[in-house]
């Protein structure tokens, strides 16, 4: 008896492991998509918080290019399209609409694969497959 309930305690340990592990690379998608809000809302401290060690720099960089320029993002939904070692990578569909003064200029987000990692037991965005 005592041996049937540690099988049945090791099986569903097993289980809410495997749960776990699934679940948690479900959140490289949102991950990628608060990356891009904060973008979009020229947020350079939580962009840094949001982007892993190697691509903070970039990041940064990237924040700068928004300057000056009112942006939004409409239609955003990004999803998990594949995984290579430590990484995610996420493709998003929508797009930046930026105003630059009277122009305006949309800037689709689909045809680009973001890569997120995971640092301090978080997800992050890390760059460009």
């Amino acid at each position: 008896m005592r041996r049937y309930f540690f099988v049945i305690f090791l099986v569903l340990g097993a289980l809410l492991l495997a749960a776990c592990v699934g679940g948690d690379a479900d959140q490289a998608p949102q991950a990628v998509e608060l990356y891009l809000q904060a973008l979009v809302n020229e947020d350079a401290d939580q962009l840094s918080t949001l982007s892993c060690k190697d691509w903070e720099a970039d990041a940064l960089m990237e924040v700068d290019s928004f300057q000056g320029v009112s942006a939004a993002l409409d239609g955003l939904s990004c999803s998990q399209v594949g995984a290579e070692g430590d990484a995610v990578f996420v493709e998003c569909q929508g797009t930046i609409k930026a105003t630059y003064g009277n122009e305006q200029q949309e800037i689709p987000l689909a045809g680009r694969t973001y890569k997120a990692v995971q640092e301090g037991g978080e997800w992050l965005m890390c760059g460009y497959k």
